[in-house]
């Protein structure tokens, strides 16, 4: 067996393997449940506005 086959092998194996993702149950992501709060002056215009020129760049 030349070391071609052998490569082309496993990478099939691994492939394979790779595909059988176990999707069980206890994979399922945290969710966070709570609040966040924001002390500060601006206005939600203000924030707004401080927003859109961050994106503008």
């Amino acid at each position: 067996m030349s070391m071609g086959a052998y490569d082309d092998d496993e990478h099939e194996r691994r492939e394979r393997k790779n595909s059988e993702v176990d999707l069980s149950e206890d994979d399922n992501r945290s969710t966070y449940h709570g609040s966040v709060d924001y002390d500060g002056d601006e206005s939600t215009e203000e924030l707004l506005d401080q927003f859109k020129q961050i994106n503008a760049d």
